[in-house]
């Protein structure tokens, strides 16, 4: 079971975006790989780090995941959503400006050869993220589905080469030096000529674009969870954009629509579905086939039913996301009244006006319309 990312970076859900930026430095700082080499378990903290400051510095994602919790995000896929972790290109790619100069000015690996910074390597920077839409009948969400979807990528072309960058000599950031009342201050920033990649377009194929990419069709499989929302975000990590040079695949971002049901009517986990039923049916009682999520249920409807009586059909709603069991599915009886009348139809009732079995009598155990409503919120 993931650990709760509010726990991981030692703050409360009361948290601003200062302390939460504060919080992930001093984990991140704390333990980073060149601080701890060769320790796989302070590597691990560092990403569970990373992991949590991604989801809680997204206004989106936070106030996601303080709904739903991990399940916000599960798609099943690789990567976070999916059960594994960020990996470190991930990492220094998105959040390496939060370590300033504390390992030599690029927030990556030291001892040559890494992720840049104070062993003189590239950076590898990430791809655009790529975005869709995904529609789904009420059936697909109460039970989780699989969906295979077709997606354009850019992706590097076949045979493009890339060369160091002149301009940061493929530190993939170029240094500053300006001087203060305070002395000599050195910044880093991102090279404008290879966009931190390190590396520029040395050859490329003909059918290739300025930056060596080509368009590619790719059909992705997402798995997506039971009792997901609409408008909910899923994340496909390295199915968006590759970029140029030394990089790494942006992510795929699945929004959720939900198809409206013919019958039934969401409300969180619960589903309300509307019966009417004959005066004659309520009067006399009747066994009646309802439209559910995974088929028809048959329900007996006692003699004398009032309209407005809420029948609770537990478990026949929609799977809550988080795993704390399933809504109930609302039966809603409501008695038609006819509009019109024959001779013989209008003179029964006509009979039955003063009868005492006709007049409104309700019993004190009756609730009124708004005690049920309150009962269905409560």
């Amino acid at each position: 079971m993931k650990k709760d990312f509010y726990e991981i970076l030692g703050i409360s859900k009361n948290a601003d975006a200062a302390e939460i930026k504060k919080a992930y430095r001093k984990k991140a700082l704390e333990f980073h790989p060149d601080k701890n080499p060769g320790n796989a378990a302070a590597e691990e903290k560092f990403k569970l780090a990373a992991e949590a400051y991604e989801v809680l510095s997204d206004p989106n994602k936070k106030a996601k995941y303080d709904q739903y919790g991990h399940q916000a995000f599960d798609n099943g896929g690789g990567g976070y959503g999916g059960g594994g972790h960020m990996n470190m290109d991930d990492i220094f790619s998105q959040f390496g400006d939060i370590f300033g100069s504390a390992f030599g000015g690029g927030g990556g690996f030291g001892g040559g050869g890494g992720f840049g910074g104070g062993g003189g390597g590239s950076r590898r920077v990430k791809g655009s993220n790529l975005r869709i839409k995904v529609k789904l009948t009420l059936e697909e969400i109460a039970n989780g589905v699989e969906k295979k979807v077709k997606v354009k990528r850019k992706v590097q072309a076949k045979g493009v080469t890339y060369k160091t960058c002149s301009t940061c000599n493929g530190q993939g950031q170029v240094m500053r030096v300006t001087n203060t009342i305070l002395g000599r201050m050195q910044s880093a920033s991102t090279c404008p000529t290879c966009g931190g990649s390190g590396q520029i377009l040395d050859k490329k194929p003909a059918e290739a674009d300025s930056q060596g990419m080509i368009l590619e069709d790719e059909t992705v499989t997402i798995k997506i969870p039971a009792g997901v929302v609409d408008g909910m975000q899923l994340k496909v990590s390295n199915k968006g954009n590759d970029a140029p040079g030394n990089s790494v695949p942006g992510d795929l971002i699945v929004a959720i629509e939900e198809i409206e049901h013919e019958f039934l009517k969401r409300e969180g986990e619960n589903l309300h579905y509307d019966l009417y039923i004959s005066f004659a049916e309520a009067v006399l009682g009747i066994s009646k086939d309802i439209e559910a999520i995974n088929g028809k249920v048959r329900i007996k409807l006692e003699e004398g039913i009032q309209s407005g009586k809420i029948l609770r059909l537990k478990g026949k709603g929609i799977p809550s996301i988080n795993g704390y069991g399933t809504g109930d599915l609302l039966v809603h009886v409501n008695v038609w009244t006819p509009k019109t009348l024959n001779k013989e139809q209008k003179q029964f009732f006509e009979k039955n006006l003063t009868d005492e079995n006709f007049i409104p009598n309700p019993e004190k155990g009756d609730k009124s319309f708004f005690e049920k409503v309150k009962d269905m919120f409560s």
